[in-house]
């Protein structure tokens, strides 16, 4: 997929895996739409890229905030890419604490619907877009990359609203993928491990305690790296419906 004439969106693009992307996808010619909750980050990232990118304040469960975002990116150029790497509060709770009082249902269902819910809300609407393309090289209109985790399929005590909502992205691409398909769009999910992020604390000591259990390299991955990743899927057509680890091949259930 050539970015060089098409418009991008990125929510999450304020931060961590969003912002690496955001700057790779600038470097490529695309115009960019960092569509986020933080206003002073994401005004201050389009400012220093210059008008190829764009802030636009979203809300991934709101689809009027997302048809937003999605509006001022066909408004630059064909929306031929949109990655979906959102993040939001995680409770890391047990479902039953040490008084034997349970985990609130509120608490998990704002989890499920932030990371998934939300993920399907900007698929939908991009792919809604996408749709209208002109077809470009080997018939593709678009590409979407959503982003889970490995606590997707290895998830920790506590995390029990996370895993099930980084599983579901998982398990609903490749039937994503096949319900449009015929239209020329792609999806894809990355599967980060643990990256020095502002999720992780984004320091020495998020490093000194998560770096350890990689098993090579011996460190937290980098936000740049996830990017690299994402540019390679949009770059490769013949990715498709696929969940691709980036974990330095940690797997947290084994000691």
């Amino acid at each position: 997929m050539d970015l060089s004439s098409a418009s991008t969106l990125v929510t999450g693009g304020a931060g961590g895996f969003g912002e690496a992307t955001v700057r790779r996808l600038a470097a490529v010619g695309a115009k960019v739409v960092v569509a986020d909750l933080a206003g002073e980050k994401g005004k201050k990232l389009a400012e220093e890229l210059g008008d190829s990118v764009r802030f636009v304040e979203t809300d991934v469960l709101s689809e009027e905030s997302v048809a937003r975002a999605v509006a001022v990116a066909t408004e630059l150029a064909p929306l031929r890419a949109a990655v979906i790497v959102h993040g939001g509060p995680v409770a890391s709770a047990r479902v039953l604490n040490r008084e034997g009082r349970r985990y609130p249902l509120s608490t998990f269902r704002r989890t499920v619907d932030i990371f998934l819910s939300g993920t399907f809300n900007v698929l939908s609407q991009a792919a809604e877009a996408m749709a209208a393309n002109e077809p470009a090289d080997s018939n593709q209109r678009g590409v979407i990359i959503s982003t889970a985790s490995i606590a997707g399929f290895e998830g920790q005590p506590g995390q029990s609203d996370y895993s099930a909502a980084k599983g579901g992205v998982i398990g609903m691409n490749l039937t994503v993928a096949r319900d449009l398909a015929p239209l020329g769009i792609r999806t894809m999910v990355i599967v980060p491990g643990v990256f020095l992020t502002p999720a992780y604390g984004d320091s020495e000591a998020a490093e000194e305690r998560f770096g350890p259990m990689v098993p090579n390299p011996k460190r937290m991955g980098r936000a740049d790296e996830y990017a690299r990743l994402a540019m390679q899927i949009v770059e490769n057509d013949y990715l498709n419906g696929e969940s691709i680890r980036i974990d330095g091949a940690l797997r947290f259930n084994v000691r």
